[in-house]
């Protein structure tokens, strides 16, 4: 959610069961203006919060230029002082579903995941399951960063209509976007996975009969499996929608009907609920 309304949104979190005290908020939003203007970012958004054991992660990003492609991760131990959050590494993206503890707070605590969860059933071949030798140990900061891709790439979405795709490729907010009405909010087909598509562009067009490239460029929720992994509720009269991640606990999105004013935000331990399709 945009650092500047801050602590608007947290309140709109509050009615989704989601609180953050004055005091944390007014901090954040204090050092998210502050990494903006060093890096000389358009936006800043704050992503959300793993829990850890000794310290939470404050997670957030921003871009210069453009909003999809463009994002910068940063994350922080106080809410102050935000580091550089490095790219999910082939590694981090293998043993991070696989560890099972916690996290600790700490980025440079180095756990053996092999000992604690074996990545592979026994009396099976590794190179099934990774070519190159298989890695054991795995850095807290690079699980921090392939958690957060993991994340975005499954749960954070936005409105359809609020991001445009420029004739040269670049992905920019549409300033244009007014928000969705009853009818469109209602559907899962009006929000969007805020990431790279990986369907292809024809298949996102014979899914809709007002298909606009500009802006459904993206992949739909309705897509998803189970289609059932998605939880939309109506808020405040009808007036605010909030969509839950069922797979993803603790990434809550909302939107203000009828407004541009949305975002998501992500409170959780950073681990993904697998058994959700026997849940169902």
């Amino acid at each position: 959610m945009d650092c500047l309304k801050l602590l608007e949104t947290l309140d709109i979190f509050g009615c989704a069961g989601i609180c953050i005290s004055t005091e944390s908020s007014q901090l954040l939003q204090n050092s998210l203006l502050i990494l903006q203007t060093e890096n000389h970012f358009r936006k800043c958004y704050y992503w959300g919060r793993i829990n850890g054991i000794q310290n939470d992660y404050h997670v957030a990003y921003g871009y210069e230029k453009d909003c999809m492609n463009g994002q910068v991760y940063y994350y922080s131990t106080d809410g102050m002082n935000w580091l550089l959050l490095p790219k999910a590494t082939k590694c981090g993206r293998f043993l991070s579903p696989l560890a099972i503890n916690k996290f600790e707070g700490d980025p440079s605590i180095v756990t053996n995941v092999y000992d604690v969860n074996p990545p592979f059933p026994p009396n099976e071949d590794p190179k099934t399951y990774y070519e190159d030798p298989m890695p054991k140990e795995l850095k807290e900061e690079d699980r921090l960063a392939a958690t957060v891709e993991s994340i975005t790439e499954d749960a954070a979405i936005i409105p359809r209509g609020a991001w445009f795709k420029c004739p040269n490729g670049d992905v920019i907010e549409n300033s244009s976007f007014g928000g969705l009405r009853e009818v469109d909010a209602a559907n899962l087909k009006s929000y969007l996975h805020a990431r790279p598509p990986k369907q292809k562009w024809n298949v996102n067009l014979s899914s809709r009969s007002d298909y606009n490239y500009a802006l459904d460029f993206l992949d739909s929720t309705d897509m998803d499996v189970p289609q059932e992994c998605w939880n939309l509720q109506f808020l405040l009269g009808g007036r605010l929608a909030v969509v839950h991640s069922l797979y993803w606990h603790g990434m809550t999105f909302f939107h203000k009907l009828n407004s541009p004013h949305h975002g998501f935000l992500y409170v959780g331990h950073g681990k993904k609920n697998l058994d959700l399709p026997f849940m169902i």
